[in-house]
């Protein structure tokens, strides 16, 4: 992936800062993180429950020169979504307001819970926030296999940032005022269609960016691709329980995931993304 020179100043850094928690690791908890990957709702009942943590706080410590250099990155990137989603809102009538990004490692405060390192990248829309433990794509590579690049990374938060868009366009208050009044298995297909979205909105930002900075690479949309389909959750059920339940899907199949980012990234249109169809009516 091509870097630019743009950087954002919506970043936050708090990985060195000490005084976290350590996270149990382990295959069981990475399904629960895979599964809490791109979750973009309200994570607070999972962040409050989720994973165990030993009581040993963590020392302050120096960055590393990589670490440096992938909040580097993370600025850049962020700086890339908010140019890009902010000529798509004014291109559409509309004023764009940008999410912040908080880079931890082990555990940090959200607005939606203590947000821990086994749940993964998410956006806690209480804040507009994108919190992401970077140790998390290291566990996707390898235990899911999936090829880890700099652009899987962004497609990842431009995943999340779909879901902040969803919150500026009111498509995440929608989908929380059905909690309570629709069954588990409506509300399953609505997070599904919550989740789709999210990544239409992540292939829109890959080319109208590219269109504008030409990022992209041999190889990029391949990672991307790769990334969404290994947390399918048909993947996800087939390592967790050996079978597939379509009913219980939350986030959609590997397939769906790919069908969706790369109608955004092929139309570019952010009005080609309505997953729901009549769900919301």
């Amino acid at each position: 992936m091509k870097w630019t020179d743009d950087r954002s100043g919506n970043v936050e850094d708090r990985r060195g800062l000490g005084g976290g928690a350590v996270v149990g690791g382990g295959l069981g908890t990475l399904i629960i993180a895979a599964i809490i990957f791109f979750l973009g709702g309200d994570p607070s009942s999972i962040l409050s429950s989720g994973g165990s943590a030993s009581s040993a706080g963590t020392e302050q410590r120096d960055l590393t020169a990589d670490e440096l250099k992938v909040r580097e990155f993370v600025k850049m990137v962020t700086a890339e979504n908010e140019e890009t989603w902010t000529k798509i809102f004014a291109d559409n009538g509309m004023k764009y307001t940008p999410a912040r990004v908080v880079l931890f490692e082990n555990t940090t405060q959200s607005g939606c819970g203590t947000a821990q390192s086994a749940m993964g990248p998410f956006y806690c829309p209480a804040d507009q926030t994108v919190y992401m433990d970077m140790s998390f794509f290291k566990e996707l590579q390898q235990q899911f296999g999936a090829r880890v690049t700099e652009f899987t990374i962004a497609y990842v938060m431009g995943h999340e940032m779909g879901h902040h868009v969803q919150t500026l366009l009111g498509t995440t208050q929608k989908v929380d005022a059905l909690r309570g009044r629709y069954s588990e298995a409506e509300m399953n297909r609505v997070s599904v269609a919550t989740e789709l979205q999210a990544d239409f909105y992540a292939g829109v930002w890959a080319r109208q960016t590219d269109a504008r900075e030409h990022i992209l690479e041999p190889g990029d949309i391949d990672a991307a691709i790769e990334a969404a389909e290994a947390v399918g959750d048909d993947n996800i059920q087939k390592r967790s329980q050996g079978y597939v339940n379509q009913e219980s899907f939350t986030h959609g199949s590997s397939a769906q995931r790919k069908e969706w980012f790369m109608k955004g990234y092929n139309t570019g249109d952010i009005r080609q993304g309505d997953t729901f169809d009549q769900l919301l009516k």
